[in-house]
């Protein structure tokens, strides 16, 4: 499935020089992030420690098995802290 890939905008300065749009083909939301980071070594460990992921609008606690739809958008936002 091809799915809309937002970065936020640090990350994607930090590995992808500022581009924050991608379109990557994946099932779910481990095989996505496998295709980001051999696109982008390094990002992985980023995404998987200090990020949150929203599946089409829905935010997911633990979403490396979550599949992915066709036309799927996946947005990697920052890590909300409780206090």
């Amino acid at each position: 499935m091809v799915a809309k890939v937002v970065l936020q905008r640090e990350v994607a300065r930090e590995f992808a020089q500022g581009e924050t749009e991608f379109e990557i083909t994946a099932a779910d939301v481990r095989q996505l992030i496998r295709q980001l980071e051999l696109k982008f070594p390094g990002i992985r460990d980023r995404l998987c420690e200090r990020t949150a992921i929203a599946i089409d609008g829905e935010i997911f606690q633990d979403p490396l098995l979550q599949s992915i739809d066709e036309h799927s958008e996946v947005y990697f936002l920052p890590a909300i802290e409780g206090g």
